[in-house]
This record gives structure tokens, C-alpha cells and sequence, in this order.
């Protein structure tokens, strides 16, 4: 049976209320957003409200604020102390400093440069014991000793709520269960402030799949109180749900996480918020292509390396593939992966294609120290490079010598018994042990940060079976590279969304959902083996495709999800002052991009003008016309935008809601 669709998901043209950015009423407001991944990088919830910050500071000004948890080293090193520029603020921490509370502020060193309000958890740790009869006493909720995560979130909470409860005109936005037990508090103690809640993926989902079942099909069978039970987690599994169902607006970050959460935590969520991301960081304009090529070009140097010996294949035609994130093997869709690439390479084989595949595995694991032998051959590879320069060097001087005295010089002269020794040398190189992080600029092996790891690479491959939403695909889109989600990641729910066709711009998803895993399996084989049959000029032009969608992944977009959720929660807190327009969200027919001119990306219509390749990936045996000018204008005039990018839509108190003369 077909998801549901959450109101906010239905249509992205027209869904929020376009009103003048100058009724914003944050003038009179103040927004809180806590998070225990506040400069404290955990998982993907940093990523989203890091790369957030800006377009909030930027709506919100001075009367922003992110709060948190304390670490000493995180503060030392991300934050710049500074003194809090509300009086209401500074006074909530000098009451809980004056109570031995140790409180922080200052401005996150990110872009917006965000103020940070941090709380020193252990060190309020002695008041444990009375805050939790507080939270028994207010909803029923008993956090067991050992459960030191639970308490320390139980910590944050009371603080937040102890003082901060007094500041007027508070919307508080809480991400996550570890942030939940504040809002909980906050509505016993009947704190005026409106409310909202952010789940990125239910506690009970997550460990659900971690086990292996088949989750999706049997969301409404589960006895969600055992499960949570036998896993020893009911008492979390009570924090997010009771913060759930307390929020004035509940939101979650995709489609199929709403489906998720309507079963599990009993409520359907008033707001989808898609994960943004702030694209321009990424924009590399006309030049992404050759970032791509030059990218490549760094990975190749590390394959004749952990290849030394055994390099049987042409580099030229080699495709490099990777997956990366958590290591949760079944979760991550690592386990289909590795299946299909068992059977891509049997049809490579049988086809007879003359293409190489080479795939990376990017999933931080325990380990004691390097692959001696990786090590070996990168050293190898090195030494050898560096022998290669010295002899080009010495051959072109003695050639030098040899033309200027008009003799063409025997090949036996130029390189003596000497040379051939150095280079009898190099071929016995010696084991050497480093002990450095993987995927760093710092590397010996592949010292190349993630970003350009990715840029190097020709497709990314990510069949997650849960996903709530997926960064690593759309990261490799804002940089043009091609990926594989599925249609059980947030990503590809939202790309299926809103692209009419995503393979044609080189989003390909593979149906998890209602297909079976022999089914799903076979799909990501075809998916990678099309791939692999393209040309290179149809790879180009699949990269321009997959970059051109960057702008549906601008948190410039995706936040104004997060406006219309503070609105929402405004005028249901606050009812006699705000209000929503009572046509939002109006009813619309869904926004998708159209399919590309030319499908599939080998175009044949139009003149050869590629301004966003490489001049080395072109093939010169290859003659395929493409106007790269041509095919961007056309998708510009057929592609509706569902907002002009720049533009805040507000809401309005009720005092000052009139009647637009030149409003449609």
C-alpha cells in the first residue's frame, strides 16, 4: 500500500503562506533550539543544525540562541566567549551560577555565528536524585541508576526549564529524545513558551533494524511497549514519546520517518522538515568538473599503489564507487551492496566490458593499525614515483648535453649501470608502520579529506535500509556526483517527491518497500551496471544534471519548513496573539522537476558546448553533440521554483493582520 504524505510533503510550491518578511514577529521573540549535538559533534543532528545556523541568524538576529550541553575541549576549541546580550538571559545565569550551576556562553565559531548557552551536566549532577523525583512525580517516568545517557539528558532538561522558563516570548525547538525531558518539564510546569519537537529517526525504529527484521512491513503489529521493554530502553522510549505527544508541533526530517513515528510514538507529525544542507559551501561553479578530474587523478595515485603487482587494468577506464557512513551493515544496505557487486561483476565479465570497477568501503570501524601490505604498496608507489623523477630528471639533462654537441644520443648512454640499480632498488622497498586517521588530508594512504574523496569518485552507493534521511547522497549531489539511495531513506522519498525522473539527473532508488530483497538486489545491479556502460561524455553530462538539483537541498529552501513549524507552534501556544492564515497550507498539486530534454543522457539534438566538463574526460573517439547551455535554459523555463530563494515567509500577530490591497 502507497505512504501516506504529511501535509507538508504534499506540494512544495505553495505550501507555506507567502507573507511580508517585515511581519516576522521576532522583533518580540526569543528561540531556543537544544540539542545535545550543540557544538558537540555525535551524529547527523550536528550536521543539521550546524549547517542551519546561518539562515536562522539571519532570520532571527540577536534573539537566537542554541543550547546545550558543556565539554571543556568542545568550548576551548568552537566557541568564542562572549557576555549575553539579553538581560533575561544573563540574569537565568547568574541565578543558576548563584545555585552552583556552571553555565557558558558565547558565539559558535560556524558560519552565522550562533550564540551558544552550555550547561555544565556532571557538575549538576548532585540534584539528580531531585529531578527525578520531580519528572516521577510530573508524568510517571522513572529513569533507572545505570542509564547515565538518560540522566545526564534529564540534567539538561531541568536546567533549561529551572530559570530560562522566566524569559518571555520563548518558541523552543528540542531535537531528539536526549533534549526531550526540557519540553516535558516545561509543559508541568506550565512554562509559557510554545513548543516544538524534532525526531530524526524513533529509538525504537533504529534498534527494530538493527535486529534485522522486516520493519516496514509490520509497523502495526509490533507490541511496541515489549519491544522497547526487552530492549532495556522503555524508559527512553517514555521520554520520546511523552515529549512527542507534549509538543504544541511535532515534526520529523522525511516522509517514511513520518510513517515510522505515527506507529511507533502514536502521533502523525504536524510538519515534515527536511535536512538541508548549505550548498553554497559546496558550489564550485564552472569549475566542479575539473574538481572532479583533478580529485580522480589523487585516488588512481592511491590504487597503483594498493594495487602494486597485481595493476592488470586500464586506470582510464576504471570507475571508482564508494558507500559510506555508520558501520551498521544491514541498516546501511552494506549487505545488498556487496551482493550486487557480486553480480555486476558477473555481468561485466559476460558482457565482456572492457570497464573497471573499484569500491571503497567508508565506514569508521575499530581497528588496531594499517594494512601492512597497503602500506607497503603506497610506499612502493612513492618510492618509485620518486625514482621516476630523478631518472626523467638526470635522462633530460644528459639528452640536453647530447643535442647541443648535434648527436642523437644511444639509449644505452643516457641511462648507465648506475641508474638501472636505483631502479632495481626502488622495486625492494621495506615495510613501514604509520599510524594516522583513514580518509584525511593527513593520510598516508589516501590523504584526501571526505570532500574531495567524493568529488574524485563517479558514483555513490547507498541502499540504506533505514534511513530517515540520508546526508551522504545529497552531498554527493551538490557536488554533481551521481548516487543510489532507495525509496526507505528520507533522500530518495524526497527526490522521487519532487524529480520526475531522479535517474535521468543521476538519482537512482531503489524500490526496499515493496520489493523483496532478491528484487531490490537485481535493481541496484541493473542501476550500476547501466552505469557502467555509459560513455564518458554521457557521464559529464549526468554530472552537470545531478549539480543542477542543488538548489532543492538549499537549507535557503528547506527552512522555511522549519518557519511554518515555529508558526504553527506560535499560534497553538498563543492563540489570542498568533494566528496562521487559515488557507495554510493550501491545497496545490505537487511540485516535481520535469525529465531532461535529453533522456537518457546521451543527447544527439543539439550542438557541442560543454562549459561545466573536463577537457581531461573528453574522449576524442567519441562524437556526441551536446549543448550544455541549451538543455540548463530549458529545464530553467520548465522548472517552476517553488520559492524565489532569499525570500523568509512570516506570520503575524493577530493585532496586525490587514488586509493587503495588491494581495491575489
Amino acid at each position: 500500500m502507497p505512504l501516506a504524505r504529511s501535509f507538508s510533503m504534499t506540494s512544495l510550491s505553495g505550501v507555506l503562506p507567502q507573507w511580508d518578511e517585515e511581519d516576522l514577529p521576532v522583533d518580540d521573540l526569543l528561540l531556543f533550539e537544544v540539542a545535545w549535538e550543540v557544538t558537540n559533534k555525535v551524529g547527523g543532528i550536528y550536521t543539521v543544525i550546524q549547517t542551519k545556523a546561518k539562515i536562522t541568524v539571519d532570520e532571527w538576529g540577536e534573539n537566537y540562541f542554541m543550547m546545550g550541553p558543556y565539554y571543556e575541549h568542545n568550548f576551548q576549541t568552537q566557541v568564542e566567549a562572549c557576555e549575553a546580550p539579553l538581560p533575561a538571559i544573563r540574569g537565568a545565569m547568574d541565578a543558576l551560577i548563584s545555585n552552583g550551576c556552571q553555565v557558558f556562553f558565547g558565539r559558535w565559531l560556524i558560519e552565522g555565528s550562533p550564540y551558544v548557552l552550555l550547561f555544565d551536566v556532571g557538575g549538576a549532577s548532585g540534584n539528580l536524585d531531585r529531578w527525578k523525583g520531580d519528572l516521577w512525580d510530573s508524568c510517571n517516568i522513572g529513569l533507572p541508576s545505570q542509564d547515565h545517557e538518560a540522566g545526564d539528558a534529564l540534567i539538561l532538561g531541568s536546567l533549561l526549564t529551572d530559570r530560562l522558563g522566566d524569559a518571555p516570548n520563548v518558541i523552543a525547538h528540542f531535537h531528539e529524545w536526549q533534549a526531550g525531558a526540557g519540553l516535558i518539564l516545561s509543559r508541568a510546569r506550565k512554562i509559557p513558551m510554545a513548543t516544538v519537537f524534532t525526531t530524526h529517526a524513533t529509538l525504537l525504529g533504529r534498534y527494530l533494524c538493527a535486529g534485522n527484521v522486516d520493519f516496514y512491513n509490520n509497523l502495526g503489529k509490533f507490541d511496541i511497549d515489549r519491544e522497547a521493554g526487552e530492549r532495556q530502553i522503555y524508559h527512553r522510549y517514555c521520554l520520546e514519546r511523552a515529549a512527542v505527544h507534549c509538543a504544541h508541533v511535532f515534526t520529523t526530517v522525511s516522509q517514511i520517518t513520518a510513517v515510522e513515528a505515527q506507529h511507533i510514538l502514536q502521533r502523525k507529525p504536524d510538519v515534515i522538515t527536511p535536512n538541508g544542507l548549505n550548498v553554497k559551501k559546496f558550489s564550485a561553479m564552472h569549475e566542479f568538473q575539473n574538481m572532479h578530474c583533478s580529485s580522480k587523478a589523487r585516488i588512481q595515485e592511491f590504487v597503483r599503489g594498493h594495487f602494486y603487482g597485481h595493476l592488470d587494468f586500464n586506470l582510464e577506464k576504471t570507475l571508482y564507487f564508494f558507500i559510506a557512513g555508520r558501520y551498521e551493515f544491514s541498516n546501511k544496505g552494506a549487505d545488498l551492496f556487496l551482493e550486487a557487486l557480486s553480480r555486476l561483476n558477473y555481468l561485466l565479465r559476460v558482457h565482456k566490458e572492457d570497464v573497471t570497477v573499484v569500491v571503497f568501503f567508508i565506514m569508521p570501524a575499530k581497528t588496531n593499525n594499517f594494512n601492512v601490505e597497503s602500506l607497503k604498496g603506497q610506499a612502493i608507489r612513492k618510492q618509485l614515483w620518486d625514482t621516476a623523477q630523478g631518472m626523467k630528471e638526470k635522462f633530460g639533462k644528459r639528452l640536453y648535453e647530447a643535442l647541443l654537441k648535434g648527436e642523437i644520443p644511444e639509449m644505452n648512454n643516457i641511462l648507465d649501470r648506475d641508474d638501472f640499480s636505483v631502479m632495481k632498488r626502488a622495486i625492494y622497498a621495506t615495510q613501514i608502520v604509520f599510524h594516522p586517521e583513514f580518509l584525511s588530508s593527513t593520510s598516508p594512504l589516501l590523504p584526501m579529506d571526505y570532500e574531495e574523496f567524493v568529488r574524485g569518485c563517479n558514483l555513490g552507493v547507498f541502499p540504506s535500509y533505514y534511513e530517515p534521511w540520508g546526508y551522504t547522497p545529497g552531498e554527493c549531489t551538490v557536488m554533481g556526483i551521481p548516487s543510489v539511495t532507495t525509496n526507505l531513506s528520507g533522500f530518495g522519498c524526497f527526490m522521487e517527491e519532487h524529480v520526475s525522473d531522479p535517474a535521468a539527473y543521476g538519482i537512482y532508488v531503489v524500490d526496499r518497500r515493496f520489493r523483496s530483497a532478491h528484487e531490490s538486489c537485481s535493481q541496484l545491479t541493473q542501476f550500476m551496471f547501466g552505469f557502467c556502460q555509459q560513455s564518458r561524455r554521457q557521464r559529464i553530462i549526468q554530472r552537470n544534471r545531478t549539480e543542477r538539483l542543488s538548489d532543492l537541498l538549499d537549507w535557503r529552501f528547506l527552512g522555511r519548513f522549519y518557519v511554518h513549524a515555529r508558526l504553527l507552534a506560535l499560534s497553538r501556544a498563543f492563540p489570542d496573539k498568533y494566528e496562521m492564515d487559515p488557507m495554510a497550507p493550501p491545497k496545490a498539486e505537487g511540485f516535481r522537476y520535469p525529465r531532461p530534454y535529453s533522456v537518457p543522457p546521451s543527447p544527439s539534438a543539439s550542438l557541442h558546448s560543454t562549459p561545466h566538463h573536463s577537457d581531461a574526460e573528453d574522449d576524442d573517439d567519441e562524437d556526441e553533440p551536446y549543448d550544455e547551455d541549451e538543455e540548463a535554459e530549458r529545464d530553467r523555463m520548465n522548472i517552476k521554483t517553488p520559492f524565489v530563494l532569499g525570500g523568509v515567509p512570516g506570520g503575524r500577530r493577530r493585532s496586525q493582520l490587514v488586509e493587503d490591497e495588491d494581495e491575489d
